[in-house]
């Protein structure tokens, strides 16, 4: 439930861009009649809509996911946080000047952020993140979880330059479709390796010590 309400802004964004670029004209025309009042010079061209409809759609999904998770007493994870805030900042961006770049830069903010997030907070404050956000669920050494919070960190760096090259390479569709399912394919490849590297430190259920019972059995 947590991976579709997270998944759900972005699939939002592809879908909405991906109907606008099929419908260009009609795009243009909506988002210049209804949406030229946020958008400096009040015109959208028909290369400039698909992306703007798609970025205000994102934005008011992150914020409509911020709010029921509040509504609902969730604790709100620090990377939606994050996410919020730059897509709101970004985003806002790309609209009023017309320009995708902005949000084109959301995922690598959103990226080196967390990164510099979890290595500033494990080099200069002595506290691990990712011990604290998941700690409870894992029983690790110290020096595994520190390797742990370093892999992260160095994903995270990694991730947003290969955002930029597509981003700045290819053409503003294939970077919306890298945007959502691309990006998530590498963090599902990179978590699955972080499983079978922790299998190790795992305790096996049947190692746990037997019952009184099972034993004089």
């Amino acid at each position: 439930m947590k991976f579709l309400l997270d998944f759900l802004p972005l699939l939002l964004f592809f879908g909405t861009f991906k109907f606008a670029e099929s419908h260009k004209e009609w795009a243009a025309a909506f988002a210049t009649d209804h949406l030229g009042f946020i958008v400096s010079g009040g015109a959208v061209g028909v290369e400039e809509a698909p992306v703007l409809l798609a970025t205000l759609v994102v934005i008011a999904a992150t914020l409509v996911q911020v709010t029921t998770l509040k509504l609902m007493r969730r604790k709100i994870d620090l990377m939606l946080w994050i996410t919020l805030a730059l897509v709101v900042v970004l985003g806002g961006a790309t609209v009023w000047f017309n320009n995708a770049t902005f949000i084109k830069w959301k995922p690598t903010a959103a990226f080196w952020a967390m990164g510099l997030a979890l290595w500033v907070s494990q080099v200069l404050f002595k506290k691990n993140l990712l011990q604290s956000m998941i700690g409870g669920e894992l029983q690790l050494p110290d020096t595994v979880w520190s390797r742990l919070n370093l892999l992260w960190v160095s994903f995270f760096a990694v991730m947003g330059v290969i955002n930029l090259y597509v981003a700045f390479n290819f053409s503003t569709s294939t970077w919306a479709t890298f945007k959502v399912f691309g990006v998530y394919s590498l963090m599902i490849v990179f978590t699955i390796g972080q499983v079978l590297y922790l299998s190790r430190y795992m305790k096996d259920e049947t190692d746990s010590p037997k019952a009184p019972a099972e034993e004089k059995a």
